[in-house]
C-alpha cells in the first residue's frame, strides 16, 4: 500500500461523508459538501501525480483509481438529480453515467482481446472529465434556490461535459469498431 493507493482509498472513505454532508439540515451543507467534493477531486489529481512522478504505479492503483472516480461523479450525480428534481439535470446525468457505463464495459471487452491500448483515456476524456468535475462542484455549491451566476455557470459547464461525453464515447467506439465488427464473423 503507498500513497497513490492511500490517496485513491481516501476518496472512496469520502463519499460516505460526503452524502452525509449533503443531507445535514444546516446551512452550510452546500458549502461543506462542495469542499468535499473539491477535496476528492484534488487526491484525484495528487495520486495520479504522485505515482508517475515517484513511480510508484500499482495493478491496484490502476484498477481503483478510475472507479473511485467513477463513483464519486455517480454518487454526486445522484445526489443533485434528486435535489434539482428537473429534466434539465437528469437528462444530462443520465447521458454521463450511461457514457461511463459503456466504456468501462468497452474498456473491459478490449482489455480481454488483448487490446485495450486502442481506447487508451485521450485529451477528449480528459477534457471531459474536468468539465465533468467544474459542473458538479459547482452546482452542489450554488444549492437550486439560490439562482444565482453560480448555478447558471454550473449548467453550462454540465452541458458542456455532456458535449464533450459524447464525443469522446464516439472516439472511443470508432477505435474498438474494427474489432466490434469483426466481432460478428465466425472465427
Amino acid at each position: 500500500m503507498n500513497l497513490p493507493n492511500l490517496l485513491t482509498l481516501l476518496r472512496i472513505i469520502l463519499i460516505p461523508v460526503f452524502v452525509l454532508f449533503f443531507y445535514l439540515p444546516v446551512g452550510w451543507s452546500h458549502v461543506a459538501t462542495a469542499a468535499i467534493f473539491a477535496l476528492a477531486g484534488f487526491t484525484d489529481w495528487l495520486d495520479g501525480w504522485v505515482a508517475r512522478r515517484y513511480n510508484l504505479t500499482t495493478p491496484l492503483g490502476a484498477f481503483l483509481d478510475p472507479v473511485a472516480d467513477k463513483l464519486m461523479v455517480a454518487v454526486a450525480l445522484v445526489l443533485l438529480v434528486e435535489q434539482h428534481h428537473s429534466l434539465w439535470l437528469t437528462l444530462p446525468a443520465s447521458v454521463i453515467v450511461s457514457r461511463e457505463i459503456v466504456i468501462s464495459a468497452l474498456r473491459e471487452w478490449m482489455a480481454e482481446l488483448g487490446k485495450r491500448t486502442k481506447i487508451a483515456v485521450s485529451w477528449i476524456g480528459k477534457v471531459k472529465t474536468s468539465a465533468q468535475m467544474l459542473a458538479i462542484l459547482l452546482l452542489l455549491a450554488n444549492p437550486l434556490e439560490r439562482k444565482g451566476l453560480g448555478l447558471a455557470l454550473g449548467y453550462i459547464c454540465l452541458y458542456i461535459a455532456v458535449g464533450l461525453t459524447l464525443w469522446s464515447m464516439v472516439e472511443y467506439l470508432r477505435a474498438a469498431w474494427p474489432e466490434l465488427r469483426d466481432g460478428d464473423k465466425p472465427r
